[in-house]
């Protein structure tokens, strides 16, 4: 079975977030990486597209041993859909999986958001996660909607030359009136507030494969409008939450 380990991400992040965790005054390296597409929406290179074959080779292998997982949703996605946290039923429990899915989630996502977003702090104590795989024999599109999150990050996991067409994600600001669309590629991530409404487009060749990624508060509590949280510092952002995992999960 594949390993999963630090080699997946992006050299250029990896090498920014090691040190931002080592020196957290520095953490402006990681931030210049991300480019926000809209207000709250932002765009930028997770894992390293020459190493993705690890982890669709990993997932691969999981479909194929029939392991017995619980989809996305409660229903039949496809074979590489399933749920990645131990708070959901039938979750994805092989131990490399989780280990590498608490390693996005807690050295990369949580302080990459707390970073990105003002007010965050404290609305990022548990997680949820889940893969999902839109092909147009399967699910083929997702209608506008919010998520039940603080911060969603989604990763296209596509291989090089694993094309598709269509599937684009439009994201919404309603305040001004403004539609982004964007296209994802290999290994790159989009962060965004959960509050931020957003739909996939059909796809019409090809499949993709993405991991998203959800950050909340205890019971599921998430930031309304600027609090106290939004002057925390450096320091703060790059810090481990000491939280226990509560029982809430979103589906």
């Amino acid at each position: 079975m594949p390993v999963l380990d630090d080699s997946l991400f992006d050299p250029t992040l990896r090498d920014a977030v090691t040190q931002a965790w080592r020196t957290p005054s520095t953490e402006t390296a990681v931030k210049n990486l991300w480019q926000e597409i809209l207000p709250d929406v932002y765009q930028g290179q997770l894992f390293d597209p020459a190493q993705l074959s690890t982890l669709r080779r990993y997932l691969q292998a999981i479909a194929d041993a029939n392991i017995p997982i619980r989809p996305p949703y409660g229903i039949a996605l496809n074979s590489n859909g399933a749920m990645l946290d131990a708070r959901s039923l039938g979750y994805l429990a092989t131990p490399n999986v989780q280990a590498f899915y608490h390693k996005v989630m807690n050295q990369y996502m949580r302080p990459i958001a707390r970073l990105l977003f003002a007010n965050v702090y404290g609305y990022d104590t548990q997680t949820f996660g889940f893969s999902i795989q839109y092909q147009p024999t399967g699910d083929t599109s997702l209608q506008l909607h919010t998520d039940a999150s603080a911060v969603t990050m989604n990763i296209n996991l596509n291989l090089p030359g694993e094309d598709f067409t269509g599937s684009e994600v439009d994201f919404v600001d309603r305040h001004l009136g403004q539609t982004k669309r964007a296209i994802f590629k290999p290994g790159m991530a989009i962060i965004h507030r959960g509050s931020v409404p957003h739909a996939a487009h059909p796809i019409t060749s090809g499949k993709r494969t993405n991991m998203v990624l959800w950050l909340y508060g205890d019971n599921m509590q998430i930031p309304r409008g600027v609090g106290l949280n939004s002057h925390i510092d450096a320091n703060q952002r790059w810090t481990a939450t000491h939280s226990q995992p509560d029982n809430f999960a979103p589906f």
